[in-house]
Protein backbone atom coordinates (compact mmCIF):
# COMPACT_ATOMS: atom_id res chain seq x y z
CA UNK A 1 0.00 0.00 0.00
CA UNK A 2 1.05 3.60 -0.68
CA UNK A 3 0.18 6.99 -0.74
CA UNK A 4 1.70 10.40 -2.01
CA UNK A 5 2.97 12.73 0.82
CA UNK A 6 0.03 14.87 0.29
CA UNK A 7 -2.45 12.24 0.15
CA UNK A 8 -0.40 11.05 3.81
CA UNK A 9 -0.65 14.74 5.73
CA UNK A 10 -4.41 15.13 4.69
CA UNK A 11 -5.24 11.27 5.60
CA UNK A 12 -3.42 11.68 8.70
CA UNK A 13 -5.73 14.68 9.61
CA UNK A 14 -8.40 12.80 9.47
CA UNK A 15 -7.13 10.75 12.35
CA UNK A 16 -5.68 12.87 14.81
CA UNK A 17 -7.94 15.73 14.55
CA UNK A 18 -10.62 15.65 11.71
CA UNK A 19 -12.85 17.81 14.19
CA UNK A 20 -9.93 20.75 14.49
CA UNK A 21 -12.73 22.94 12.19
CA UNK A 22 -14.37 24.38 14.96
CA UNK A 23 -15.18 28.33 15.52
CA UNK A 24 -14.82 30.82 17.99
CA UNK A 25 -11.94 33.13 18.77
CA UNK A 26 -8.12 32.24 18.87
CA UNK A 27 -7.61 32.75 22.68
CA UNK A 28 -5.12 30.57 25.00
CA UNK A 29 -5.48 29.87 28.48
CA UNK A 30 -5.28 31.96 31.86
CA UNK A 31 -4.21 35.59 32.59
CA UNK A 32 -1.79 37.66 30.66
CA UNK A 33 1.43 37.06 33.35
CA UNK A 34 0.98 33.57 33.42
CA UNK A 35 1.89 30.28 30.82
CA UNK A 36 -0.91 27.50 30.98
CA UNK A 37 0.60 24.11 30.91
CA UNK A 38 -1.51 20.68 30.62
CA UNK A 39 -0.19 17.54 31.29
CA UNK A 40 -1.17 14.30 32.96
CA UNK A 41 -0.30 12.80 36.11
CA UNK A 42 3.45 11.82 36.83
CA UNK A 43 4.62 13.54 33.91
CA UNK A 44 7.23 16.14 35.51
CA UNK A 45 9.53 16.88 38.69
CA UNK A 46 6.80 19.05 41.25
CA UNK A 47 9.95 20.94 42.89
CA UNK A 48 11.19 22.27 39.35
CA UNK A 49 7.21 22.69 38.45
CA UNK A 50 7.01 24.80 41.73
CA UNK A 51 9.97 27.15 41.00
CA UNK A 52 8.23 27.83 37.54
CA UNK A 53 5.17 28.68 39.63
CA UNK A 54 6.92 31.43 41.16
CA UNK A 55 8.90 32.83 37.97
CA UNK A 56 9.69 31.29 34.62
CA UNK A 57 13.23 31.32 34.54
CA UNK A 58 14.58 34.48 32.42
CA UNK A 59 11.04 35.89 32.60
CA UNK A 60 10.34 36.98 35.53
CA UNK A 61 7.35 38.78 34.65
CA UNK A 62 6.09 35.61 34.10
CA UNK A 63 4.92 32.67 36.47
CA UNK A 64 3.33 29.16 35.21
CA UNK A 65 0.08 27.58 35.79
CA UNK A 66 -0.25 23.90 35.83
CA UNK A 67 -3.26 21.76 35.44
CA UNK A 68 -3.10 18.04 35.85
CA UNK A 69 -5.48 15.78 34.00
CA UNK A 70 -6.19 12.60 35.09
CA UNK A 71 -8.06 10.93 32.29
CA UNK A 72 -8.75 11.43 28.39
CA UNK A 73 -5.85 13.48 28.55
CA UNK A 74 -5.65 13.67 24.68
CA UNK A 75 -9.33 13.87 23.93
CA UNK A 76 -8.93 16.82 25.76
CA UNK A 77 -6.26 18.68 24.34
CA UNK A 78 -7.79 17.85 20.47
CA UNK A 79 -11.34 19.53 21.86
CA UNK A 80 -9.27 22.58 23.35
CA UNK A 81 -7.82 23.11 19.98
CA UNK A 82 -10.59 22.36 18.10
CA UNK A 83 -12.58 25.38 19.70
CA UNK A 84 -9.64 27.47 19.17
CA UNK A 85 -10.38 28.92 22.36
CA UNK A 86 -9.61 28.72 25.93
CA UNK A 87 -6.30 26.74 24.81
CA UNK A 88 -2.92 25.79 26.99
CA UNK A 89 -0.31 27.75 26.27
CA UNK A 90 2.19 24.26 26.46
CA UNK A 91 0.91 20.74 26.20
CA UNK A 92 2.53 17.69 27.10
CA UNK A 93 2.66 14.90 24.36
CA UNK A 94 2.69 11.50 24.74
CA UNK A 95 5.07 8.87 22.31
CA UNK A 96 2.09 9.15 19.83
CA UNK A 97 3.23 12.34 18.92
CA UNK A 98 3.39 11.66 15.72
CA UNK A 99 -0.52 11.73 15.58
CA UNK A 100 -0.26 15.49 16.03
CA UNK A 101 1.59 16.10 12.92
CA UNK A 102 -0.88 16.35 10.56
CA UNK A 103 -2.40 19.47 12.76
CA UNK A 104 1.09 20.93 12.79
CA UNK A 105 -0.19 24.48 12.04
CA UNK A 106 -2.32 24.09 15.42
CA UNK A 107 1.46 24.52 17.10
CA UNK A 108 4.61 26.71 17.31
CA UNK A 109 7.72 26.09 15.19
CA UNK A 110 10.38 25.57 17.80
CA UNK A 111 12.69 25.91 15.19
CA UNK A 112 11.90 29.25 15.46
CA UNK A 113 12.08 29.85 18.69
CA UNK A 114 16.14 28.39 19.16
CA UNK A 115 15.58 24.61 18.94
CA UNK A 116 18.42 24.14 16.57
CA UNK A 117 20.72 25.16 19.39
CA UNK A 118 20.17 22.67 21.75
CA UNK A 119 19.69 19.93 19.07
CA UNK A 120 23.37 18.60 20.58
CA UNK A 121 22.23 18.22 24.17
CA UNK A 122 19.92 15.51 23.03
CA UNK A 123 19.71 12.03 21.92
CA UNK A 124 19.85 12.19 18.07
CA UNK A 125 16.90 9.50 17.18
CA UNK A 126 14.43 11.18 19.89
CA UNK A 127 15.31 14.73 18.68
CA UNK A 128 13.94 13.43 15.06
CA UNK A 129 10.71 11.89 16.59
CA UNK A 130 9.56 15.44 17.13
CA UNK A 131 10.16 16.65 13.37
CA UNK A 132 7.30 16.90 11.02
CA UNK A 133 7.48 15.39 7.73
CA UNK A 134 7.62 19.15 6.66
CA UNK A 135 10.49 19.42 8.90
CA UNK A 136 9.12 21.52 11.33
CA UNK A 137 9.51 21.12 14.90
CA UNK A 138 6.37 20.75 16.73
CA UNK A 139 7.70 18.90 19.71
CA UNK A 140 10.31 18.89 22.50
CA UNK A 141 12.08 15.90 23.84
CA UNK A 142 10.90 14.86 27.26
CA UNK A 143 11.66 11.81 28.49
CA UNK A 144 12.41 8.37 27.12
CA UNK A 145 11.93 4.49 27.27
CA UNK A 146 14.88 2.60 27.09
CA UNK A 147 13.90 -1.46 27.16
CA UNK A 148 16.47 -4.37 29.07
CA UNK A 149 15.88 -7.44 30.49
CA UNK A 150 14.89 -7.63 33.94
CA UNK A 151 15.26 -10.60 35.65
CA UNK A 152 14.97 -12.19 39.67
CA UNK A 153 18.00 -13.64 40.87
CA UNK A 154 17.38 -16.24 43.37
CA UNK A 155 15.39 -18.33 40.92
CA UNK A 156 18.25 -17.53 38.09
CA UNK A 157 20.12 -18.97 40.99
CA UNK A 158 18.27 -22.24 41.84
CA UNK A 159 18.31 -22.96 37.81
CA UNK A 160 22.34 -22.70 38.23
CA UNK A 161 22.81 -19.83 36.13
CA UNK A 162 25.54 -17.06 36.84
CA UNK A 163 23.50 -14.05 38.20
CA UNK A 164 26.11 -11.41 36.96
CA UNK A 165 24.25 -9.08 34.63
CA UNK A 166 26.83 -9.64 31.96
CA UNK A 167 26.82 -13.10 32.18
CA UNK A 168 23.54 -13.67 31.59
CA UNK A 169 23.19 -10.80 28.58
CA UNK A 170 26.21 -13.57 27.36
CA UNK A 171 23.71 -16.01 27.85
CA UNK A 172 20.89 -14.61 26.03
CA UNK A 173 22.35 -12.09 23.60
CA UNK A 174 18.61 -12.77 20.67
CA UNK A 175 15.83 -14.33 21.63
CA UNK A 176 16.29 -17.72 20.37
CA UNK A 177 18.83 -17.76 23.23
CA UNK A 178 16.04 -16.26 25.81
CA UNK A 179 13.43 -18.89 24.90
CA UNK A 180 16.07 -21.48 25.82
CA UNK A 181 17.06 -20.11 28.76
CA UNK A 182 13.06 -19.37 29.39
CA UNK A 183 13.02 -23.54 29.31
CA UNK A 184 15.94 -24.02 31.82
CA UNK A 185 14.34 -21.29 34.30
CA UNK A 186 11.06 -23.31 33.58
CA UNK A 187 12.70 -27.22 34.33
CA UNK A 188 14.18 -25.65 37.34
CA UNK A 189 11.50 -23.72 38.42
CA UNK A 190 8.25 -24.96 37.25
CA UNK A 191 5.55 -22.34 36.71
CA UNK A 192 8.49 -19.61 35.14
CA UNK A 193 7.38 -17.27 32.84
CA UNK A 194 9.41 -15.29 30.82
CA UNK A 195 6.74 -12.36 29.66
CA UNK A 196 3.68 -11.12 31.32
CA UNK A 197 1.82 -11.82 28.04
CA UNK A 198 1.93 -12.65 24.35
CA UNK A 199 1.49 -8.81 23.69
CA UNK A 200 4.70 -8.35 25.83
CA UNK A 201 7.27 -10.32 23.25
CA UNK A 202 5.41 -8.42 20.27
CA UNK A 203 5.75 -4.98 21.46
CA UNK A 204 9.02 -5.34 22.67
CA UNK A 205 10.67 -7.05 19.69
CA UNK A 206 8.82 -4.11 17.58
CA UNK A 207 10.54 -1.71 19.66
CA UNK A 208 13.45 -2.78 18.57
CA UNK A 209 13.31 -2.49 15.18
CA UNK A 210 14.64 0.18 13.12
CA UNK A 211 11.67 0.12 11.39
CA UNK A 212 7.91 -0.20 12.16
CA UNK A 213 4.32 0.17 10.40
CA UNK A 214 5.10 2.60 7.70
CA UNK A 215 7.70 4.25 5.65
CA UNK A 216 8.32 7.81 5.50
CA UNK A 217 7.53 7.93 1.73
CA UNK A 218 4.20 6.52 2.53
CA UNK A 219 4.38 3.29 1.95
CA UNK A 220 2.46 0.41 4.47
CA UNK A 221 4.71 -1.87 6.29
CA UNK A 222 2.23 -4.15 8.41
CA UNK A 223 2.52 -6.79 6.36
CA UNK A 224 6.39 -6.93 6.13
CA UNK A 225 8.59 -9.64 7.29
CA UNK A 226 9.52 -7.67 10.32
CA UNK A 227 6.34 -8.01 11.63
CA UNK A 228 5.25 -11.12 10.54
CA UNK A 229 8.70 -12.32 12.22
CA UNK A 230 7.45 -10.46 15.52
CA UNK A 231 4.28 -11.44 15.56
CA UNK A 232 5.51 -15.33 15.29
CA UNK A 233 8.17 -14.83 18.05
CA UNK A 234 5.61 -14.33 20.49
CA UNK A 235 3.23 -17.26 19.11
CA UNK A 236 6.20 -19.23 20.00
CA UNK A 237 6.85 -18.25 23.38
CA UNK A 238 3.26 -18.66 24.18
CA UNK A 239 3.54 -22.57 22.59
CA UNK A 240 6.55 -23.03 24.59
CA UNK A 241 4.68 -22.58 27.80
CA UNK A 242 6.64 -19.42 28.84
CA UNK A 243 4.08 -16.53 28.72
CA UNK A 244 2.04 -15.74 31.95
CA UNK A 245 -0.50 -15.20 30.12
CA UNK A 246 -1.69 -12.46 32.44
CA UNK A 247 -4.14 -10.02 29.80
CA UNK A 248 -5.14 -7.20 32.37
CA UNK A 249 -3.39 -5.05 34.47
CA UNK A 250 -4.35 -7.09 38.00
CA UNK A 251 -2.95 -10.01 36.41
CA UNK A 252 -0.34 -8.30 35.36
CA UNK A 253 0.65 -7.30 38.79
CA UNK A 254 -0.30 -10.32 40.23
CA UNK A 255 2.55 -12.39 38.33
CA UNK A 256 5.11 -10.37 39.25
CA UNK A 257 3.80 -10.67 43.19
CA UNK A 258 3.33 -14.84 43.54
CA UNK A 259 6.82 -14.68 41.55
CA UNK A 260 5.41 -16.81 38.08
CA UNK A 261 7.37 -13.78 36.39
CA UNK A 262 10.61 -14.37 36.94
CA UNK A 263 12.45 -12.49 33.39
CA UNK A 264 11.11 -9.45 31.04
CA UNK A 265 12.20 -7.39 28.31
CA UNK A 266 10.70 -4.36 29.31
CA UNK A 267 10.98 -0.06 29.41
CA UNK A 268 12.97 1.76 31.97
CA UNK A 269 9.19 2.52 33.33
CA UNK A 270 8.51 -0.96 34.23
CA UNK A 271 10.96 -0.92 37.67
CA UNK A 272 8.47 1.25 38.93
CA UNK A 273 5.28 -0.16 37.70
CA UNK A 274 6.36 -3.59 37.92
CA UNK A 275 8.42 -5.35 40.71
CA UNK A 276 8.60 -2.21 42.57
CA UNK A 277 5.28 -1.84 43.04
CA UNK A 278 3.61 -4.86 42.94
CA UNK A 279 6.57 -7.03 44.50
CA UNK A 280 8.03 -4.68 47.09
CA UNK A 281 9.07 -7.60 49.33
CA UNK A 282 11.53 -8.62 46.30
CA UNK A 283 13.93 -5.96 46.76
CA UNK A 284 17.25 -7.05 46.38
CA UNK A 285 16.87 -9.91 43.98
CA UNK A 286 16.41 -8.33 40.86
CA UNK A 287 18.75 -7.46 38.41
CA UNK A 288 19.10 -5.99 34.95
CA UNK A 289 21.43 -6.76 31.83
CA UNK A 290 21.17 -5.72 27.62
CA UNK A 291 17.75 -7.01 26.28
CA UNK A 292 18.11 -10.41 23.99
CA UNK A 293 17.43 -8.70 20.48
CA UNK A 294 19.15 -5.26 20.83
CA UNK A 295 18.61 -2.13 22.27
CA UNK A 296 15.02 -0.46 22.09
CA UNK A 297 12.81 2.02 23.13
CA UNK A 298 9.31 1.94 24.20
CA UNK A 299 7.93 5.40 25.26
CA UNK A 300 8.47 8.76 26.15
CA UNK A 301 7.16 12.08 26.07
CA UNK A 302 7.29 15.62 24.80
CA UNK A 303 6.35 19.14 25.00
CA UNK A 304 4.60 21.78 22.28
CA UNK A 305 3.74 24.89 22.31
CA UNK A 306 0.87 25.83 20.95
CA UNK A 307 -0.12 28.85 18.03
CA UNK A 308 -2.21 30.17 21.14
CA UNK A 309 0.79 30.63 23.44
CA UNK A 310 0.33 34.65 24.42
CA UNK A 311 4.15 35.04 25.23
CA UNK A 312 6.12 31.83 23.22
CA UNK A 313 9.71 32.80 23.75
CA UNK A 314 9.16 32.67 27.85
CA UNK A 315 7.27 29.46 27.05
CA UNK A 316 9.82 28.05 24.68
CA UNK A 317 12.42 29.41 27.46
CA UNK A 318 10.30 27.43 30.15
CA UNK A 319 10.87 24.31 28.22
CA UNK A 320 14.13 24.19 27.61
CA UNK A 321 15.11 25.23 30.96
CA UNK A 322 12.67 22.12 32.22
CA UNK A 323 14.52 19.64 29.75
CA UNK A 324 17.77 20.60 30.12
CA UNK A 325 20.17 17.84 31.56
CA UNK A 326 20.44 18.78 34.77
CA UNK A 327 16.78 18.98 35.16
CA UNK A 328 16.07 16.14 33.49
CA UNK A 329 18.39 14.18 35.95
CA UNK A 330 16.15 15.66 38.58
CA UNK A 331 13.38 14.19 37.22
CA UNK A 332 14.48 10.42 37.19
CA UNK A 333 14.26 10.67 40.82
CA UNK A 334 10.82 11.50 40.52
CA UNK A 335 8.83 10.80 39.15
CA UNK A 336 11.25 8.34 37.45
CA UNK A 337 11.38 9.55 33.81
CA UNK A 338 14.63 8.63 31.85
CA UNK A 339 15.96 11.53 30.57
CA UNK A 340 16.42 11.89 26.46
CA UNK A 341 20.15 14.23 27.27
CA UNK A 342 22.88 11.95 27.42
CA UNK A 343 24.80 14.64 30.42
CA UNK A 344 22.39 13.43 32.34
CA UNK A 345 23.52 9.80 32.81
CA UNK A 346 26.63 10.77 33.92
CA UNK A 347 24.70 12.72 37.25
CA UNK A 348 25.45 11.65 40.56
CA UNK A 349 21.81 11.64 40.91
CA UNK A 350 21.37 8.71 38.45
CA UNK A 351 24.48 6.98 38.98
CA UNK A 352 23.61 5.99 42.80
CA UNK A 353 23.26 2.11 43.27
CA UNK A 354 19.84 0.77 43.81
CA UNK A 355 18.86 -1.42 46.48
CA UNK A 356 15.87 -2.55 45.13
CA UNK A 357 17.88 -4.21 42.17
CA UNK A 358 20.83 -5.34 44.74
CA UNK A 359 23.20 -2.11 44.39
CA UNK A 360 23.67 -2.60 40.70
CA UNK A 361 23.85 0.97 38.72
CA UNK A 362 20.86 0.21 36.33
CA UNK A 363 21.26 3.33 35.10
CA UNK A 364 24.28 2.12 33.28
CA UNK A 365 22.12 -0.14 31.35
CA UNK A 366 19.36 2.24 30.21
CA UNK A 367 22.03 4.78 29.12
CA UNK A 368 23.29 2.04 26.56
CA UNK A 369 20.00 1.40 25.22
CA UNK A 370 18.86 4.55 24.83
CA UNK A 371 22.34 5.22 22.76
CA UNK A 372 22.62 2.03 20.84
CA UNK A 373 18.70 2.53 19.99
CA UNK A 374 18.27 2.96 16.47
CA UNK A 375 15.20 5.02 16.07
CA UNK A 376 12.22 4.56 13.64
CA UNK A 377 9.83 6.26 12.21
CA UNK A 378 6.50 6.59 13.61
CA UNK A 379 3.44 7.56 11.68
CA UNK A 380 0.18 8.56 12.52
CA UNK A 381 -1.43 5.69 11.23
CA UNK A 382 0.43 3.19 14.13
CA UNK A 383 -2.16 2.74 16.35
CA UNK A 384 -4.59 2.06 13.65
CA UNK A 385 -1.86 -0.78 12.16
CA UNK A 386 -1.09 -1.83 16.02
CA UNK A 387 -4.02 -2.37 17.48
CA UNK A 388 -5.47 -5.25 15.76
CA UNK A 389 -2.34 -7.26 15.99
CA UNK A 390 -2.24 -6.58 19.31
CA UNK A 391 -5.86 -7.94 19.27
CA UNK A 392 -5.16 -11.03 17.34
CA UNK A 393 -2.38 -11.99 19.20
CA UNK A 394 -4.42 -11.87 22.19
CA UNK A 395 -7.05 -13.83 20.43
CA UNK A 396 -4.09 -16.80 20.17
CA UNK A 397 -3.36 -16.63 23.52
CA UNK A 398 -6.30 -16.25 25.24
CA UNK A 399 -8.77 -18.29 22.74
CA UNK A 400 -6.53 -20.54 21.04
CA UNK A 401 -6.60 -18.97 17.64
CA UNK A 402 -5.00 -20.09 15.00
CA UNK A 403 -1.94 -17.91 14.70
CA UNK A 404 -2.10 -17.79 10.40
CA UNK A 405 -5.89 -17.29 10.24
CA UNK A 406 -5.32 -14.08 13.41
CA UNK A 407 -2.60 -12.93 11.14
CA UNK A 408 -5.15 -12.54 8.25
CA UNK A 409 -8.01 -11.43 10.39
CA UNK A 410 -5.63 -8.52 11.12
CA UNK A 411 -4.53 -7.56 8.05
CA UNK A 412 -7.83 -7.46 6.36
CA UNK A 413 -9.29 -5.15 9.17
CA UNK A 414 -6.29 -3.08 8.86
CA UNK A 415 -6.78 -2.48 5.54
CA UNK A 416 -10.71 -1.86 6.03
CA UNK A 417 -9.34 0.79 9.15
CA UNK A 418 -7.14 2.71 7.01
CA UNK A 419 -9.51 2.62 3.73
CA UNK A 420 -11.80 4.49 6.11
CA UNK A 421 -8.87 6.99 7.12
CA UNK A 422 -8.29 7.13 3.52
CA UNK A 423 -4.54 6.49 3.38
CA UNK A 424 -5.17 3.61 0.90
Amino acid sequence: MTLSRRHFLAAGSAIAAASLTGCGSRSSLGGSHELSMWTWVGSVNDDLIGQAEQAIPGFDAMKLAMTRIGSNYKTKVLTALAGKSLVPDIVAINDDVATYFPNSDQFHDLFELGAKDLEKDFLPWKWKLGITPQNKMMAYPMDTGPTALFYRSDVFTKAGIDIDPAAVAELAPDWDTYIALGKKLKQAVPGSAITDNISGIFDYRMAQQPKRYWSPDGQYLGDQDHVRQAFDLAVRVVEEGLSANAQNSTDKNAVVTNGKLVAYNAAVWWAQLGPKNAAPKTKGLWRVTAAPGGAGNRGGSFLAITKYCKNPEAAFAFISWLESAKNQAQAFLDPVLFPSTPASYTDPKLAAPDPFFGGQQIVDVFAESAKKYPGAFFSPYDSIIGTPIGKELVNVEASGKDPDVAWADAQRQIERELTRAGAI
